[in-house]
C-alpha cells in the first residue's frame, strides 16, 4: 500500500466512518446524526483518509466553535457560532494499518490551514486516552478549562496556535 491520502469527506462515506468510529473510539459513542450534521454545517472541515483503492482508512471532523471550549460528545449543534473564536478538531480516527505514515500530521496541517482561512484565533480539541502526547508534539497545550462531561475522566482540553 502506498501512502493514503486525505480528501473531502462525502455523505456516502458516513456509514463506513461510523464503523471506524465504533472500532477506534468505543468509549466515546456518538449518534450517526452528529457526524452527518458536522459534514452539513462545515464540509470544509471534514476529511476522509483513503487508500489507493478508495477504501476508507480514517476520517476527521473539524468546525468553527467558541474559544477555549468544545461541544459535548453526541450533541447536535444546530448551527455554528458566528463569529467563531476557534477551530474545533472534533474527531480524528485512523485504522491501525493507516497509522505511522504521517497521515495524522498531515491532517493537523489541513485543519490548521482551514483555521487560518477562517481567521480564528486558536484551535481547540479534547485529548482522550493517550492522545495528549501526539497533540503536544503538534503544538497543542493543555488549558485549565474542564472539557464537557461526555469525554470522561482524564480528558484534557487543549489549544493550539494557528
Amino acid at each position: 500500500m502506498t501512502s493514503p491520502r486525505w480528501r473531502p469527506l462525502r455523505a456516502s462515506d458516513l456509514a463506513t466512518a461510523s464503523r471506524i468510529a465504533a472500532l477506534i473510539h468505543p468509549d466515546y459513542p456518538e449518534d450517526d446524526a452528529v457526524m452527518a450534521e458536522r459534514l452539513r454545517l462545515c464540509p470544509e472541515g471534514c476529511f476522509a483518509l483513503v487508500a489507493d483503492d478508495g477504501a476508507l482508512l480514517g476520517y476527521a471532523v473539524g468546525h468553527p466553535w467558541r474559544a477555549r471550549s468544545v461541544p459535548d460528545l453526541d450533541t447536535l449543534l444546530g448551527a455554528l457560532p458566528a463569529p467563531a473564536g476557534a477551530w474545533c478538531i472534533h474527531d480524528v480516527a485512523l485504522l491501525p494499518d493507516a497509522r505511522g505514515r504521517g497521515a495524522a500530521a498531515e491532517l493537523v496541517g489541513l485543519m490548521r490551514a482551514e483555521a487560518r482561512r477562517r481567521a480564528v484565533a486558536e484551535m481547540v480539541l479534547v485529548a482522550v486516552g493517550n492522545a495528549a502526547g501526539f497533540w503536544r508534539h503538534h503544538g497543542f497545550r493543555p488549558i485549565p478549562e474542564v472539557p464537557p462531561p461526555g469525554y470522561g475522566a482524564g480528558a484534557a482540553l487543549m489549544v493550539g496556535d494557528i
